[in-house]
């Protein structure tokens, strides 16, 4: 009766660790699924993300443009008025500069009162 009952216990100690093994491999399947649908969620809220950021930019960025273009319009502007200037008076200022720099007025110091 020893020898059956030990040889019980045997198949039911195989049995037991049969079982070990196939939970194991179950909870590794469930944990590579978990894994995978994190992944996945992941993925797909990066993209979502992504989307609204394109988005934002598209329609923040267009206003940055059109100042940008405004201000190199206003720019290029301003500087085709000062060569139009330079042009109409730069004679002008050239003479003014060669006539003051050339007739010195000598003047004799004032003594300072103390």
């Amino acid at each position: 009766m020893s020898a059956q009952n030990s040889a019980g216990i045997q198949t039911l100690l195989d049995a037991e660790r049969e079982a070990q093994k196939i939970v194991q491999k179950d909870r590794t399947q469930r944990i590579r699924d978990a894994k995978s649908e994190a992944q996945k969620e992941i993925e797909e809220y990066r993209k979502q993300k992504e989307e609204e950021y394109k988005k934002f930019e598209g329609e923040h960025s267009s206003g940055y443009k059109v100042a940008a273009e405004e201000a190199d319009k206003e720019a290029e502007a301003k500087l085709q008025e000062i060569k139009d200037a330079g042009k109409k008076q730069g004679d002008k200022v050239v003479a003014d500069l060669i006539r003051v720099t050339t007739d010195v007025k000598v003047e004799a110091p004032q003594k300072i009162k103390a």
